[in-house]
């Protein structure tokens, strides 16, 4: 039972090992490694002798420690750029209700039924949708199977918000790692690791 895990939602964990002697040889770069598990369906496992399940995955790859500091610093730039973005667009759409009847329907919305404003959709600028797709086809040929044959990416292909920026940079982040949870950055990260 202390070995027991569930998981009530789709999601990855990702985490990172770097190991003093145990990198692969042949390697002159120093490389670490990248220790990954999802699940598409949600999961409770209660004994691990006798698990078995068709939606829980794992894996791992070697990545050269010099792109994935490269690559955190990327998406660190891209986070500030979405959120001077966030910042632009709050300041622009957040208008003072001129009407007493204004007033009183903006307070019977309720808290619990706004969207956090890390979760609302960031329309990016060209510079910054630019930015946006070198990181993630950066991304896409570090997670790809094949990283020869991944091609840069012509969209972007998850929702750009806040918070999935958020999640990317923390998957890169060698000290903690990330939980991600399902969505549309979810799903664009398992279809990269399959």
């Amino acid at each position: 039972e202390s070995r027991a895990a569930s998981a009530s939602n789709k999601e990855i964990n990702i985490q990172w090992y770097i190991p003093s002697v145990a990198k692969p040889s042949n390697d002159t770069e120093t490389k670490v490694l990248l220790l990954y598990a999802y699940n598409t369906n949600p999961v409770k496992i209660s004994n691990i002798k006798i698990f078995s399940s068709m939606s829980v995955f794992s894996g791992r790859l070697w990545i050269p420690l010099a792109r994935i500091i490269s690559l955190r610093e990327k998406l660190s730039d891209l986070k500030e750029q979405v959120e001077i973005l966030m910042q632009g667009s709050k300041s622009f759409s957040t208008s003072v209700p001129t009407s007493f009847l204004e007033q009183s329907e903006t307070l019977k919305i309720s808290p619990s039924n706004k969207p956090k404003m890390s979760d609302v959709k960031v329309d990016l600028d060209e510079k910054t949708e630019e930015i946006a797709k070198r990181c993630l086809s950066e991304v896409k040929a570090l997670l790809s199977v094949v990283p020869a044959l991944s091609s840069p990416l012509t969209k972007i292909p998850f929702d750009v918000n806040l918070q999935s920026i958020t999640n990317l940079e923390d998957m890169f982040d060698l000290a903690n790692g990330c939980i991600i949870t399902e969505g549309s950055l979810f799903n664009w990260i398992i279809s990269l690791l399959h």
